[in-house]
């Protein structure tokens, strides 16, 4: 008899069997979006390079500021960005300055364009001044020699933008994970083709093939294989060949036509094929050779969900990812919802502003594990872990919002 393990367990298990891929490659940087870095990051520079001005203005040295009054200033020239002063600064004098632009060597401070009076070629200054005001500094972004990005982490607008000002054309990125995925079933129909007696079409291939494109992750696609054995077997000792993990959708249940457990115990080996977990029950993890396997339920909903919380932090592990968890909070919930401690239960929830009480959380309506749409509803999941009890209206509830995946 299969042994039941919960969420907690479960995760203990992915995190201990799964490595991070040590296969790297070089691309030049407007690729490398979305990419995850193989290397660190060491700044060959200093960001900024030279002191420069965070606002329009008038730069001078702060030693020609009186304690309580005001000053009067000649201006003497102007520096812009990327044509800097060439002059030096005299005592009563400062120069125009853009923003971006450098500031002399015997100026120390910039004050507002707007807080000066002009008259001419001078500027009156009131006091109330304070030393080094609005000055970026030498190395106040980026240090050279600092640890800009660390390997692992995941290239996003942001960090091409940090890597950009650092003038680098090129890095070493981990390679794309690859990933084959299929589904199983004799009642399964792919789109485009006729539905016949009890058949479905198949929206489980789609949605897993969507949730790993998210991921940066190339996806092989073998489609849909019939409910028998040697099918099965070959489909699995394929896309073991060609792929770092295999994703198959159905057929890991009990029924007398679910032979995803059999075939992959035949040909690898299964460490656990049952949570206590709704939905998303009969998840089997497994491997074939030194390639990982998930064998998803096939609900539609439990797809997601075991995808979601189990195969994500996974594929994240091989990409070499140093943080794995999940966005979190707890917020009132306003429907009321029936449980018994002794497993995890995971419920599509819609957050929203409400006028009195902030953010607050719902369902969305009907929870079974085949109401797809219920996720188009939700933008969040209702996560009760294995010991909760049943919540009233009112109670606080912990989310994790959509976008945190």
């Amino acid at each position: 008899m299969t042994t039941m393990i919960s969420v907690d367990e479960a995760l203990v298990i992915i995190k201990a069997k799964i490595k991070p891929l040590v296969n790297q490659q070089t691309v030049i940087l407007p690729n490398a979006l979305g990419k995850t870095l193989a290397e660190d990051i060491i700044s060959p520079m200093n960001v900024p390079v030279y002191q420069n001005s965070a606002m329009d203005g008038y730069a001078f040295h702060y030693k020609e500021m009186p304690a309580n009054a005001e000053k009067t200033l000649e201006n003497i020239g102007t520096s812009f960005a990327g044509t800097p002063f060439e002059g030096e600064l005299r005592e009563g004098q400062c120069i125009r300055i853009m923003t971006g632009a450098k500031i002399p060597e015997n100026a120390d401070t910039v004050i507002e364009q707007e807080k000066v009076t002009v008259n001419d070629n001078q500027i009156s200054i009131s006091s109330g001044i304070k030393q080094g005001q609005n000055v970026r500094h030498i190395g106040e972004d980026i240090a050279q020699g600092s640890v800009v990005l660390s390997s692992g982490q995941k290239l996003g607008a942001a960090q091409m933008g940090v890597l950009a000002s650092l003038g680098l054309a090129s890095l070493k990125i981990k390679r794309p994970i690859r990933v084959a995925i299929f589904s199983s079933g004799d009642e399964i129909c792919s789109i485009g083709e006729s539905l016949h007696g009890s058949q479905i079409y198949d929206s489980n291939r789609y949605t897993i093939s969507g949730l790993l494109k998210d991921l940066g992750v190339d996806v092989i696609d073998l489609g849909v294989i019939p409910d028998n054995r040697e099918s099965i077997t070959r489909a699995l000792l394929q896309g073991a060949s060609e792929a770092d993990m295999v994703i198959t959708s159905g057929g890991v249940s009990v029924g007398d036509a679910d032979y995803i457990k059999q075939c992959l115990q035949e040909s690898g080996q299964i460490h656990f094929s049952k949570l206590h977990l709704k939905p998303g029950r009969p998840l089997t993890f497994g491997q074939l050779n030194k390639t990982h396997f998930f064998g998803l339920p096939g609900n539609p909903v439990a797809v997601m969900v075991t995808f979601m919380y189990f195969v994500r932090p996974a594929i994240k592990m091989l990409m070499g990812h140093k943080d794995i968890s999940l966005f979190q909070f707890k917020v009132p919930c306003q429907t009321s919802l029936r449980k018994l401690p002794g497993r995890t239960e995971i419920q599509r929830g819609v957050l929203e502003q409400d006028p009195k009480l902030g953010l607050v959380v719902k369902t969305t309506g009907k929870q079974g594990s085949g109401v797809l749409s219920s996720m188009c509803k939700g933008n969040c999941f209702i996560y009760l872990d294995h010991e909760s009890q049943s919540i009233n209206t009112g109670d606080n509830v912990t989310v994790h919002p959509f976008s945190s995946f």
